[in-house]
């Protein structure tokens, strides 16, 4: 019997510690969001840099969670509650890794929107878009934490509010591109920084379903609603 607690009480320590990198890792890609959008806003060429530099870091930690958790899996054998809390381990971290690496993209481009003159009001725009994410990001993570469905369920229903505001987004930028062929190249930019952004919010989704995925069984059986996509991506696969 106390060899068997033993096993258990290893066992319960594992996943403890996989969660908490988990959490860790979630916690490197917020701060990168915010990063990345407040180094645009404010043309801080040092903290794109910082943000460009810190996805290393982000990449690490999803290398060194996959291969505790493989580690996990070969050596316990988990089964049931146990098998998908491994599992998700996986699904969570390359969701985190992706966020970071658009992050990581805003911040590239960023270095050269700054050095273009700045067309008023887009870079707090795109800020509230981030900040949005953002805020589904830490909620999304307090769920899986706390194993919340409910609070899972409502992160996966505001990315709708991110699709939207990608979608005014996109034809405000089309509308300067219009006004003045010049902000042609800048906005460009502007719009695939969106765009990274509504995919982040699109990969923060991914993570509250394998929340719902996690304590039910289930993965959730109904479509997640989006907005009608922009001219521009009608038709096409993201």
């Amino acid at each position: 019997m106390a060899h068997s607690e033993h096993i258990v009480s290893g066992f319960d320590r594992d996943l403890e510690g996989i969660q908490a990198m988990i959490m860790r890792m979630g916690g490197l890609v917020e701060e990168s969001i915010a990063n990345a959008a407040t180094a645009l806003e404010t043309r801080d060429e040092e903290l794109a840099a910082q943000v460009r530099a810190g996805d290393k870091a982000i990449d690490a930690l999803e290398e060194q969670l996959n291969e505790e958790a493989a580690r996990i899996l070969a050596l316990r054998a988990p089964t049931a509650r146990d098998l998908r809390t491994v599992l998700s381990v996986f699904r969570v971290s390359a969701n985190l890794e992706r966020i970071g690496d658009y992050s990581k993209n805003i911040a590239k481009r960023s270095s050269v929107v700054i050095q273009a003159q700045p067309i008023h009001g887009t870079s707090a725009s795109l800020r509230r878009m981030a900040r949005t994410v953002e805020l589904m990001l830490k909620d999304v993570l307090d769920a899986y934490i706390q194993r919340d469905v409910d609070m899972a369920a409502d992160v996966r229903a505001r990315d709708q509010e991110v699709d939207q505001m990608y979608s005014a987004l996109f034809r405000e930028y089309l509308t300067f591109m219009m006004e003045d062929p010049r902000n042609i190249t800048t906005t460009m930019h502007l719009h695939f920084m969106a765009k990274n952004i509504e995919r982040m919010g699109d990969h923060v989704t991914s993570i509250a379903e394998q929340v719902i995925y996690l304590v039910t069984g289930e993965m959730p059986d109904d479509d997640r609603p989006k907005e009608d996509r922009t001219p521009y991506e009608q038709g096409k696969e993201d």
